[in-house]
């Protein structure tokens, strides 16, 4: 702990000539950004799983169709596939197992109030007028949301806010054109797994949003660590994982296809309104005569 901390602390040094008292927050930020890239290249690994686990899906498919009522024939047959074709389902998992010790070891440094016996330096530090020690919590008490240490978090929290919104539109795509790692399934091939796989993607794109949720309750440094590492990810999945190509055009197709079918609906009831008054018209014209010739 005490390594890590001298490591920030004359990272912070260097930093101080230009961010002065937000050096340390600085810091902070480069360091993250040196565990990504390092992660980087498990990230890039991560992503050519995903798409050969999404070419597998047809197979997998049938081995769950194959095996429906063999749950231990099935898992065999599933290992053996992709070992086969040497995809590793959990491959997706390790870029953020990797960052999880950085994030605990910040978590860490700034919740203590002493490393190796002294009193922990690191928690006087600041980004603007907020102590990087302190929570939404403190904030709130110090000025409130609006306060000089408040519209710190408000900012963290309008940041995150426009990734995850980001991120929750992309993956609605990702899931409604099938190239989210989520298993297209029917009840045919596993009962009762069409409903769960249809919830999952349901739930997916709103996984973002949770990021708010831990900056609100971790000290201020790990939530800069957070906010980080989210548009980092964020940026990087775009990078990597493209969108299917036309998906953007087909949305913009199917918006003017909408309007079009409007129009032409707001048409059909204009015509069918004036052939409605014209038959009025038409049926009343013999009644007028029939009385003019009577007068």
């Amino acid at each position: 702990m005490s390594v890590f901390a001298d490591l920030v602390a004359h990272l912070a040094d260097l930093l101080q000539p230009l961010f002065h008292a937000s050096a340390t927050a600085v810091a902070i930020v480069l360091f993250t950004a040196l565990v990504r890239l390092l992660v980087h290249p498990l990230s890039r690994a991560a992503a050519r799983g995903q798409r050969a686990r999404i070419a597998l899906q047809p197979q997998i498919a049938e081995l769950r169709k194959k095996h429906a009522k063999n749950p231990e024939k099935l898992q065999k047959a599933l290992l053996e596939l992709h070992t086969k074709e040497k995809v590793s389902p959990l491959s997706g998992c390790l870029p953020s197992l990797c960052q999880l010790p950085a994030f605990f070891l910040l978590y860490h440094l700034f919740s203590n109030t002493t490393i190796g016996g002294e009193a922990n330096a690191l928690l006087t530090h600041r980004l603007f007028a907020a102590p990087l020690g302190d929570r939404w919590v403190d904030a709130l008490a110090h000025g409130g949301v609006f306060g000089a240490q408040g519209l710190v978090y408000v900012g963290l929290f309008v940041t995150v806010t426009g990734v995850a919104a980001f991120n929750f539109r992309r993956t609605k795509r990702m899931v409604a054109a099938g190239t989210a790692g989520v298993p297209a399934v029917s009840d045919e091939q596993l009962p009762g797994m069409a409903a769960s796989m249809g919830a999952v993607s349901k739930f997916m794109p709103f996984l973002s949003f949770f990021t708010l949720v831990t900056v609100a309750v971790v000290p201020l440094a790990a939530a800069l660590y957070v906010v980080t590492s989210t548009t980092w990810t964020a940026v990087e999945r775009a990078v990597l994982y493209p969108l299917p190509e036309g998906e953007t055009d087909g949305a913009a197709g199917a918006e003017a296809g909408a309007e079009v079918a409007a129009a032409k609906t707001a048409k059909t009831d204009g015509a069918a309104k004036t052939a409605k008054v014209g038959a009025a018209k038409t049926s009343g014209r013999p009644g007028r005569s029939a009385a003019a010739t009577k007068r």
